[in-house]
């Protein structure tokens, strides 16, 4: 049998990193990060325990790298999903597609959110890894697409203001409505209710933004 290709060796070791974080999501997901412990991992990924040290450091930076993946494929499918917008508001709709798709994270995965916003509050901060940076990648790109004239502040001070979003959104014992949120995201971006994926009222305070914040002022 003759050795298998760089390629094809690469491509084996992408799916059992790939393995390993969604193993990672389902299952901190589901008894929160304490309860959850490597071997655990392994199993359900069906993968060698010593692979995870392969792969990553610790636990902490697995998690953080899982959660990373997780939102970079969401954004993803939210600003992939058809009809693609077109047209002059096609950069508005991306960043509404944007706002919509994070804050839904926080809605449907409280757990692994909350435990992941408390992880990068602490020491660790944002851990570097492809995850991140494909993440980082997409989000600047909707930055560009809505027309900021410097795209790489413009993209810290979104990344800033949609983890400010998340957390009275899963703040323990006096969370902030996930709508309520958007309402003041999509007036700071100027943003018409009806693009991204609305719900189906607005909160009380919440009309349309009417007029379009110009990208120069975008973040302010």
């Amino acid at each position: 049998m003759s050795p298998r290709s760089a390629s094809v060796n690469e491509a084996l070791r992408q799916r059992s990193r790939e393995r390993l974080l969604q193993a990672t999501v389902d299952l901190v997901g589901e008894r929160g990060f304490e309860a959850t412990t490597l071997a655990d991992i392994a199993r359900h990924a069906g993968a060698a325990r010593g692979l995870i040290s392969y792969y990553f450091p610790g636990k902490r930076q697995l998690f953080q790298s899982a959660v990373h993946r997780l939102m970079h494929l969401t954004l993803q499918a939210a600003l992939e999903q058809p009809p693609q917008p077109s047209g002059p508001d096609a950069g508005r709709e991306l960043m509404a597609r944007a706002i919509d798709a994070v804050l839904g994270l926080a809605h449907d995965h409280p757990l692994l959110m909350r435990t992941h916003m408390a992880g990068i509050l602490t020491a660790e901060g944002f851990i570097q890894c492809p995850e991140q940076q494909r993440l980082a990648q997409v989000l600047r790109g909707v930055v560009v697409a809505y027309g900021s004239p410097r795209p790489d502040a413009d993209y810290l001070l979104l990344r800033a203001q949609l983890m400010g979003a998340v957390v009275p959104v899963l703040l323990p014992g006096a969370p902030i409505s996930r709508d309520l949120m958007r309402a003041e995201l999509f007036q700071r971006y100027g943003l018409d209710w009806g693009f991204g994926v609305p719900p189906h009222e607005r909160p009380p305070g919440a009309e349309p933004a009417g007029v379009p914040v110009p990208p120069e002022r975008a973040g302010q």
